[in-house]
């Protein structure tokens, strides 16, 4: 007997995070040709009478046919017992709505004799724990090293007044993924081992720390390559969306691609000065560029408004803990988004960009990317350290160590 099983992947419990979201139920889509029973498992995109189309996370849509006397019922995320289930009706099938359709194989789709569901709603719930579970738990960082023998990983986690260490253990149960190199969305991730996690590699990781917080256990990793670089622009093709660009450090031309995705920001001049004045303002005495010691100590950037917002770079509401040095996602989330074309990028503008490692043969595609920036690379020698960005999100960046 013939079978073609493609298994998804389950998230029974907090403890797996968001790439499974599309997959709450380990269930199986199979199409047997000698029963023609067929199963089907996705995401409800339409409801037309008694038929709904199904996205499945793989492969093309399946219309699905809910058979009068079919039997449909809700189950809670991570529950395998069917006996727990809660008969509803057709009429409370919704759309985004993820399902298992089970019934008779036809030349059009599935002839269904059984629907179980599990709601948006409960989807969106799910989702919403996750997020705060990684803001509560969550760390991110560049690897050091990594042992295979003992299962450990080593991370700094970087920030102006120097890197802290964190090992992070891992152990069989540890869920490990790899982002794909043309995506930073965490839905597109790989499953992988921690043989495939490299040195130099973004790493975030969710788990319980020791008393210290030099030690976490992990229970979920996801890790990548995004690079992130100052550049100037050598061209724009706006109706592709390409940004030709010279990195400033390796003075190679990359091409960078926007996407609906891509998050584009342009930095007033004088929230960027701002943000310059409160880096020099930060630097150990006699460091070129460093601002001069005034009574004893360094100064405050004046407080200059930037569009009515907190003060710009040197103001409390941009610094870590309120007085720590400036904090570039902090401001950035003071920016409305842009375009390409609100940007009006021109041959020589400075830019500073987070993106996806890429294939060796395409584009790179924009996570980030910041113009106006010319103050702040120009401000100090530690200015390209003190924009750092991480590539991912969770409904907002990680809190705690992570938003470093």
């Amino acid at each position: 007997m013939k079978k073609r099983n493609v298994i998804m992947l389950a998230l029974l419990t907090i403890g797996v995070g968001i790439a499974e979201l599309s997959s709450l139920c380990v269930w199986a889509q199979t199409s047997d040709a000698q029963s023609a029973i067929a199963k089907s498992v996705g995401t409800i995109k339409s409801v037309s009478g008694n038929t709904l189309t199904l996205s499945p996370t793989s492969g093309p849509e399946v219309p699905v046919t809910v058979e009068s006397n079919a039997r449909i019922l809700r189950i809670a995320p991570g529950d395998k017992d069917l006996k727990n289930a809660t008969s509803i009706q057709l009429g409370d099938l919704k759309v985004g709505d993820l399902v298992r359709a089970r019934g008779h194989a036809t030349a059009k789709g599935i002839d269904a004799l059984e629907i179980v569901v599990i709601s948006s709603s409960t989807i969106d719930a799910v989702k919403e724990q996750v997020r705060q579970d990684w803001q509560k738990r969550g760390v991110g960082g560049l690897v050091d090293s990594v042992d295979i023998a003992s299962g450990n990983v080593k991370l700094s986690i970087l920030g102006l007044t120097g890197k802290k260490i964190l090992i992070v253990q891992t152990s069989k149960s540890t869920v490990v993924h790899r982002y794909s190199p043309e995506s930073a969305k965490p839905e597109d991730a790989k499953l992988v081992t921690l043989q495939d996690i490299q040195v130099g590699d973004q790493l975030r990781a969710r788990g319980n720390r020791n008393p210290d917080g030099t030690e976490m256990t992990a229970e979920e990793i996801y890790t990548g390559v995004f690079p992130q670089f100052a550049a100037v622009v050598k061209s724009i093709d706006a109706g592709a969306g390409i940004v030709s660009v010279q990195d400033l450090t390796t003075k190679k031309t990359v091409q960078v691609k926007i996407t609906a995705d891509s998050q584009l920001h342009k930095i007033p001049p004088e929230m960027a000065q701002g943000f310059a004045m409160g880096l020099k303002a930060r630097m150990p005495p006699g460091t070129p560029g460093a601002a001069p010691k005034s009574g004893g100590g360094s100064a405050p950037p004046p407080a200059a408004q930037a569009n009515g917002s907190a003060p710009a770079g040197g103001g409390a509401g941009w610094r870590r803990g309120g007085g720590g040095p400036p904090d570039l996602s902090r401001m950035l989330s003071r920016l409305p988004a842009s375009t390409l074309a609100e940007l009006d990028l021109k041959k020589g503008d400075a830019l500073y960009i987070l993106a996806t490692e890429g294939t060796p043969t395409g584009a790179r595609t924009a996570i980030t990317l910041l113009s106006g920036v010319e103050p702040i690379l120009q401000a100090a020698p530690n200015a390209s350290q003190a924009m750092m960005l991480t590539p991912w999100t969770l409904g907002g960046a990680p809190g705690g160590d992570a938003a470093q």
